[in-house]
């Protein structure tokens, strides 16, 4: 028998939520009734976890269910806390199969259902695709996959009511992704960026890269997920890529008493800025003083005091340099060029406060249009000595 976990000790990830609303629709789709507690099995795990569901219900006269639930990922300050998802199934006429075979084939390709971006879902700017993960995919195929007749197939729309709006305070645009809030979870319980747990996953990863025989000294830190393709497409793949969260500080010191000779922060510019403030740990709700270290950038720079002031009164670091650039160009690259030193310096003197390492620091920064706006001095000697040519030009 499985073991069951209860959503009161677990904190789960916005997959999980909507996995449980789309069940429970489907459930009454097919006839069943309601159940407000759903035991969803998990992609490659043994145990099953029990899933609060507000409601379902067929919608008027259509062919379809609507099932509704309320995200409480456990942490008091996620953005996700509290958040209504609804997701709406019907069946997909269009996909019905003409014979047992094509229904057979379909069934072995687990090809039952399609995920559609509704209201306040993050969409793929490049085709207006949902931006889901794969975990979030196999979660609801286990869990659909027993209510839904062979030969028959699934439309699942997704709607947040409050998408969009909570969209707004992320960096989803950086990373392609317009519209609302992703389904890019891949595990069911809530992981909290700023825990130590978080740290110390990332501490093993580490360690098991410096360790392997083949480690040339030679690292790349990717500071968030969604960076880590965007530093792949580079080049920069050809040696070791760790992603890292929030705990910046700690790895840099890790992996200079791992003995790495060579250390490159990509980044996407609203979390690399605060290292060049001296934060090291970069969750905003920890510290957020990016205009303010934007600003004494920019003094640096010596941009004129109006020129400073407009960009301390900007609604984000991306939104002051379109000012500047607007203004004028050159400013904007000399204060780009003055971010990327800054980054590298104050990084470099934060390990060496805590430890004796010669490890060279380099910076990678990319904007929201997932363009790489300017790589360091150190960065640059770095790449120049990997043949990366691609970004040195930036």
């Amino acid at each position: 028998m499985r073991e069951i976990f209860s959503p009161r000790k677990t904190r789960f990830t916005l997959p999980i939520w909507v996995a449980a609303a789309a069940r429970a629709a489907t459930q009454v789709l097919i006839g069943m009734s309601f159940q407000s507690e759903q035991e969803l099995c998990i992609p490659n795990e043994k145990k099953k976890i029990s899933v609060s569901v507000a409601s379902a219900a067929k919608v008027g006269t259509c062919d379809g269910a609507l099932g509704i639930s309320f995200c409480h990922s456990g942490l008091g300050l996620d953005l996700t806390q509290g958040l209504e998802a609804w997701v709406y199934v019907q069946w997909d006429e269009e996909h019905i199969y003409s014979n047992a075979l094509e229904a057979s084939q379909i069934e072995n390709n687990h090809q039952f259902f399609s995920l559609v971006p509704g209201t306040g879902v993050g969409r793929y700017q490049v085709d207006g695709s949902i931006c889901a993960s794969k975990f979030a995919y196999d979660l609801l195929k286990i869990n659909l996959r027993p209510l839904v007749p062979i030969g028959r197939y699934l439309r699942l729309e997704v709607v947040f009511p409050k998408g969009s709006d909570l969209a707004a305070r992320t960096s989803n645009e950086s990373f392609g992704v317009v519209d609302g809030l992703s389904l890019i979870g891949i595990t069911a319980e809530a992981q909290v960026s700023a825990s130590p747990e978080q740290l110390n996953k990332n501490l093993e990863k580490l360690a098991s890269i410096t360790d392997h025989k083949g480690f040339d000294g030679f690292l790349t830190l990717v500071i968030g997920e969604n960076g880590l393709d965007l530093a792949a497409s580079t080049g920069l793949n050809v040696h070791p890529i760790l992603k890292t969260g929030n705990w910046v500080g700690p790895l840099l010191i890790a992996a200079a008493k791992a003995n790495v000779k060579q250390l490159v922060l990509f980044g996407y510019h609203g979390k690399l800025i605060k290292l060049a403030g001296g934060i090291f740990h970069t969750h905003h709700h920890l510290a957020d003083a990016r205009l303010e270290i934007l600003s004494a950038l920019a003094l640096r720079t010596g941009l004129p005091v109006d020129l400073i002031k407009s960009l301390i009164s900007s609604d984000s670091v991306e939104h002051a340099f379109k000012t500047l650039t607007s203004i004028d160009p050159l400013l904007s690259k000399r204060l780009w060029e003055q971010l990327a030193g800054e980054v590298e310096r104050r990084s470099s003197e934060y390990v060496k406060r805590y430890c004796a390492s010669k490890m060279s620091i380099g910076s990678v920064l990319f904007d929201r249009s997932r363009k790489v706006r300017r790589v360091g001095p150190v960065g640059l000697e770095q790449l120049s000595s990997l043949g990366i040519r691609s970004l040195c030009s930036s």
